[in-house]
């Protein structure tokens, strides 16, 4: 897995929802049983946890936002970290199937 797999499934996944409104990111996801905002910070989670790991930092909580618009940002956020902390692939591989599972899911 490469940065440029994992920056292309991020992507793919902005695509899809980053116009969503309010409503959107409040309905239940397909999968999971919890509102689809809820599982993209999830995700955002998940990959901030795995760059922390890379620089050998420790994890931190990444703050939920009070609007949920946010939420592609803080994915690009995110990922662009990851990325620039140079993780091995097996770190890339993972993030990248985190997105991919998300964007199933949504």
């Amino acid at each position: 897995m490469s940065a440029a797999e994992l920056d292309q499934a991020v992507q793919s996944l902005v695509r899809q929802i980053g116009h969503w409104q309010q409503p959107r990111w409040a309905a239940v996801a397909t999968t999971g049983n919890v509102p689809r905002a809820d599982l993209v910070h999830r995700l955002v989670q998940e990959i901030a946890n795995l760059t922390a790991d890379a620089e050998g930092e420790p994890r931190r909580v990444v703050p939920r936002l009070d609007n949920d618009l946010a939420l592609p940002d803080q994915l690009r956020v995110v990922a662009a970290d990851l990325i620039v902390a140079g993780p091995g692939a097996e770190a890339l591989a993972r993030a990248a199937a985190e997105v991919t599972a998300t964007r199933s899911a949504l």
